[in-house]
């Protein structure tokens, strides 16, 4: 929400500064986003009056003008604006003025003609974007006078992030009560005085739902005028807080709800016919809006209608049928509370977001409609002229949300946040937020008021008392803890110990969303089923992930986009899937890397990662669990097929993926190099094999080679496992040192150099105990691999 300062300190103005003023309310939970000043700095323009204009002698889009700035006599200006006129008031900028952009007004000739000035837009003013001509002033604005003191320039615009809670805060009324209670000063909201009632007609209402809507307020206010114009000073505080001058109708509306925070609408009365009906809508009933868009309404949206058609789409928008256009005369207007309950949702579910159902679905309160139906209708008379018909209240109190009072034991303020407050001090502090007090034995009962939908409990009161009394100025204490330390078994891993290995080998932690565009979500898992979100926040985040690969691809194009060629990230997260009818959560880890191996350098030629350079990432971290793990080749729809390999744990269950991304999906997602994939159950990594110690023999190893000949769909971990699954007690090691394909190798075979270490812990190893264990082993492979020595 944007606040005007100078609009804010019209209704209390505590004697501090601006930036004292944005830290106040950021400590106070109403955190402060910016601080803009409403208009660039500039110096010596003065209101203007055009006293007369003459064709240029040699220009046919300049006039000479004679304009009255206050001074002795009149100056002469050329000027090349479309709108200049006799009588016109605008901006004028004097000799010696200093426009935005440190542009500097001095006496030039234009054509042959002396100008002593500059006569400006808006946009040379720093107002506006773009202009089509001269700011025109009103009639009555004082010639000779700074318009900078004449606009009030001299203000700063206050960007307010407030949190769902604060609703409270959606006026500058509301915030106004904060600025009071934090520097201690009374305040008083603007009396809500009645205007006159000059005529009796009214509109018939009928409300329906009143759970929905237990309070409706509607007046019929005639022969307004329409060629009436906005008076300055209200355009300005509107566009201050972000709100474009319409109309003094629609201005007035948007004026009380930037003031009081409660929002308001007026139909073209002539186009009603009465009564006034709020009501759940009918299945399939449409509406036009007044943004062009037409919705099928589903029976559960409440609507505003009359006995014809829905008019508008209850605290949410109005309908185009009814709307006020330059024609209206007659106008009736409205002035609800909604339920949150009611309205929640409801413009989400429709594509709409706007200032009214911002509101509502926050809480409004819901004693403040008379007030600002009155204070709405003396603004419109004022401006627009008309005459006010009486108020035609449908009010329900039984449906008002319940105020109950909560308690507040002064104990709990002791033991809470270390400070002792008087009876006097929590009055001041309660009240002053518009809450109700009484004394309790234990402490007070708080009555929240109207606008405070988010006292509910005791801790809410701390928090309020807290926030007061400033963070900064609550004592400080170590903390006193009674408990046992949590027991840390060597047998688990800490998530940190992965997420740092990961790190070590040059990759970067990603955070993504765990909501994904289903498109992408598609793509990456064709074959799984995932959950739907009903209210997305967006398309792009419309479905639940059933993989982490969905955000680091994203964030993988995020980063390529950017000219980054080189991208290694990781993510832990939680990953949702649908199995057998149920939502399972599963806790993942997850990786991608592509570019080069290495950063640019001189010592190492440039190469692209490949599916070996990522196995060896995922060995890294497999082993931190001292086995268990293993590969074999797999196959996913996201992933080439001659370059997948499933992660199997000990027991034969599938537990992880590693892979290059498919070249289809790699060319769909805008890649132009491959890009690798990992991704394993958090489960199956932090679980590891304690080390124990094993005796050390005091007999000297050997080592020995051999050279086989297997099928190439023998994998090298076949031969591994064969050996170790031997179980010959002298082999103590097994490595591969050498694969080969080519001369001298049958087709489809290869050869696969393998390297044993072996040591008895009872002899040194003679030659022909030696021989006998390769020939074993041989004789094994020979059976199980159909494996024979190379020659």
């Amino acid at each position: 929400m944007q606040v005007s300062e100078a609009w804010l300190r019209e209704l209390i103005d505590p004697p501090i500064g601006t930036e004292q003023l944005v830290a106040q309310l950021t400590m106070a939970g109403l955190e402060v986003d910016a601080v803009q000043p409403v208009a660039a700095q500039f110096s010596g323009v003065v209101v203007g009056e055009v006293v007369s204009t003459e064709q240029h002698p040699n220009a046919d889009k300049l006039k000479v003008c004679r304009v009255n700035v206050g001074q002795t006599e009149p100056l002469q200006i050329v000027c090349g604006a479309g709108n200049v006129r006799p009588g016109l008031k605008i901006p004028a900028a004097l000799i010696g003025a200093v426009l935005p952009g440190d542009f500097k007004i001095k006496e030039s000739k234009l054509r042959g003609e002396l100008s002593f000035g500059m006569l400006c837009s808006e946009k040379e003013l720093g107002l506006a974007a773009s202009s089509d001509g001269l700011m025109e002033l009103p009639d009555d604005a004082p010639v000779g006078e700074d318009i900078r003191d004449y606009l009030a320039l001299n203000d700063n615009v206050i960007e307010l992030g407030l949190t769902p809670n604060r609703a409270d805060c959606l006026g500058i009324e509301g915030v106004a009560r904060e600025v009071a209670v934090l520097n201690k000063m009374a305040f008083q909201p603007r009396a809500g005085a009645s205007i006159a009632v000059t005529h009796q007609e009214t509109l018939d209402i009928q409300v329906e739902a009143p759970d929905a809507c237990p309070v409706y307020l509607g007046r019929l206010i005639k022969n307004i005028n329409q060629a009436a114009v906005t008076p300055l000073w209200m355009q300005e505080r509107l566009r201050r807080c972000g709100v474009r001058s319409l109309s003094p109708v629609v201005d007035v509306t948007n004026y009380i709800l930037l003031e009081l925070g409660q929002p308001l609408h007026a139909f073209d009365a002539d186009k009603l016919s009465a009564p006034i009906v709020v009501r759940y809508s009918r299945a399939g009933e449409n509406l036009s809006l007044l943004n062009d868009q037409t919705i099928e309404l589903d029976g559960e949206a409440l609507v505003i209608a009359d006995q014809q058609q829905a008019l508008a789409l209850a605290g949410v928008m109005g309908g185009s049928s009814s709307a006020v256009s330059e024609a209206t005369q007659d106008i009736f207007l409205e002035c609800a509370f909604f339920s949150p309950l009611g309205i929640a949702g409801k413009a989400r579910k429709f594509g709409l977001h706007t200032d009214s159902s911002h509101r509502f679905e926050r809480g409004v309160d819901f004693t403040l409609q008379q007030r600002a139906m009155e204070r709405a209708t003396q603004l419109i008379v004022d401006i627009a002229g008309g005459s006010a018909g009486p108020i035609n209240a449908v009010i329900s109190p039984a449906h008002y949300p319940a105020r109950l009072p909560v308690k507040l034991r002064s104990q709990r303020i002791q033991k809470v946040l270390g400070i002792t407050l008087s009876n006097d001090e929590i009055g001041n502090l309660f009240q002053g937020l518009g809450m109700q007090v009484a004394e309790h034995t234990e402490g007070w009962e708080i009555t929240p008021p109207g606008c405070r939908f988010d006292i509910a409990i005791e801790a809410d009161l701390l928090e309020e008392i807290g926030r007061i009394v400033g963070y900064d100025n609550l004592p400080g204490s170590s903390l006193l803890m009674r408990t046992e330390l949590g027991k840390a078994p060597e047998a688990r891993l800490t998530l940190d110990r992965l997420q740092d290995c990961l790190v070590d080998r040059g990759y970067q932690e990603a955070i993504t969303y765990s909501f994904v565009d289903e498109a992408m979500q598609t793509a990456v898992a064709p074959g799984d089923e995932f959950i739907r979100i009903r209210n997305p926040i967006s398309s792009e985040l419309a479905v639940m992930r059933t993989t982490l690969w969905c955000g680091l691809l994203t964030a993988a194009q995020y980063n390529i986009n950017r000219q980054q060629t080189r991208v290694r990230l990781f993510e832990s997260g939680l990953r949702f899937a649908r199995l057998n009818g149920e939502t399972q959560q599963q806790k993942m880890l997850a990786g991608l890397a592509l570019g080069s191996v290495c950063a640019e350098q001189w010592g190492e030629k440039t190469r692209n990662v490949d599916f070996f350079d990522v196995k060896a990432d995922v060995e890294a971290l497999l082993g931190l669990t001292a086995g268990g793990l293993s590969f074999k080749p797999g196959q996913h729809p996201a992933l080439h097929p001659g370059q997948t390999a499933e992660i199997i744990d000990a027991d034969a269950n599938a537990v992880g993926l590693l892979g290059m991304l498919h070249p289809n999906l790699e060319k769909q997602l805008g890649f132009d190099c491959p890009v690798f994939l990992f991704e394993i159950a958090q489960d199956a990594v932090l679980q590891r094999k304690v080390p124990k110690f094993a005796a050390l023999s005091k007999f000297p190893s050997v080592r020995r080679d051999m050279a086989l000949l297997v099928k190439q769909s023998i994998t090298a971990a076949d031969i591994v496992d064969c050996i170790n699954g031997s179980r010959e007690p002298a082999v103590r090691d097994v490595s591969i040192f050498d694969i080969y394909q080519g001369k001298g190798i049958e087709e489809g075979f290869k050869s696969v150099a393998v390297s044993l270490i072996l040591q008895d812990f009872t002899q040194t190893l003679t030659d022909s105990e030696i021989d006998a264990i390769f020939r074993r082993l041989l004789e094994k492979m020979t059976a199980k691999l159909n494996a024979r020595l190379r020659d």
